[in-house]
């Protein structure tokens, strides 16, 4: 029996969307896909409709890795409306609070510090984590707030860029699961003020240089530059694409002769030369280093394959 033709191309690779405001992460995803006219693509990570910036777009097989860009680092840049607090803690929401903003610049830089290094975070009620298998954001809605539990994340940097009457500006480099509203939310408390976000812009997540973002006014004119020139839209899409392996690029590589993955394709640990200790690593093939998926290092030193591409024959 003959596989089902599947829908779209079978094009494989890491977008790095410049998501617009206004738009959710999902509608952008969408676009994307169409653009691309891909059978598969999922994103990394939402961004809220009111957010801005880097949101990699996984086509393909890259989807099987999008969990390692979940789990990485991000950088943002945050405007905070000084006085005023909401309930979804930015713009969006309705403003439940309003107070005097009179703290000093030394209040601010000591309150500024306490959310360096390594904090406790008790999400916010309007966010897409689960309770009894339901997201947050729809209890909020309904005006139900349940029980969260405070969760550890790390901010490496956190950069104060300028205060301006009821404007505050930061840059802040962190680890998953950080919520940048919950932090400017917190600060907002902490000064005595209020505060919520009125401009959320992701800079970049994990190693992916900025310079290759793009937007979709961008990926649509290179539609039309196509159509106009005759040719075929991947000739000028395609290229943009980041590699399907790029969000593993920390992982070790164990790299195997042909006749050894061949073993791996079909689901079975092998020796490795030169594989670490433990942990999760990178498997290319032969000389030209062609990623075929992610493996673990398993007790007895072997290399045992956990996601694996799945090679296209026309």
């Amino acid at each position: 029996m003959s596989r089902p033709r599947r829908r779209g191309r079978d094009i494989h690779g890491v977008l790095l969307l410049d998501k617009p405001q206004g738009l959710s992460s999902n509608d952008a995803l969408q676009k994307v896909k169409r653009i691309y006219n891909a059978n598969r693509a999922g994103h990394t990570g939402a961004l809220d409709p009111l957010a801005t910036g880097m949101l990699p777009i996984c086509l393909g097989e890259a989807t099987k890795f999008s969990q390692y860009l979940l789990d990485s680092d991000k950088r943002y840049r945050v405007i905070a409306r000084l006085g005023q607090r909401t309930d979804t803690s930015d713009a969006d929401g309705q403003i439940v609070q309003e107070r005097p903003v009179n703290f000093t610049q030394a209040q601010l830089d000591t309150a500024l510090d306490t959310f360096r290094g390594n904090i406790q975070q008790v999400p916010s009620m309007y966010s897409a984590l689960k309770y009894q298998g339901k997201k947050l954001y729809e209890y909020a809605r309904q005006g139900i707030e349940v029980p969260r539990e405070a969760r550890s994340i790390t901010v490496y940097e956190l950069q104060f860029i300028r205060w301006e009457g009821d404007e505050l500006e930061l840059e802040i480099h962190c680890s998953k699961g950080t919520y940048i509203r919950t932090i400017t939310d917190d600060l907002g408390e902490l000064l005595g003020c209020g505060a919520h976000v009125i401009y959320l812009r992701r800079l970049q997540v994990a190693k992916y240089p900025i310079a290759r973002m793009i937007t979709l006014e961008q990926l649509n004119a290179l539609l039309e530059q196509a159509q106009e020139q005759s040719i075929a839209p991947s000739e000028l899409l395609d290229p943009l694409l980041m590699p399907m392996d790029s969000p593993a690029e920390d992982f070790p590589e164990v790299n195997l002769l042909p006749a050894v993955a061949g073993y791996v394709k079909q689901g079975q640990p092998v020796q490795a030369a030169g594989a670490p200790a433990s942990g999760l690593v990178r498997i290319t093939e032969g000389e030209e280093r062609k990623f075929i998926g992610i493996g673990e290092i398993a007790d007895d030193g072997r290399v045992a394959p956990r996601r694996l591409v799945v090679e296209y024959f026309d």
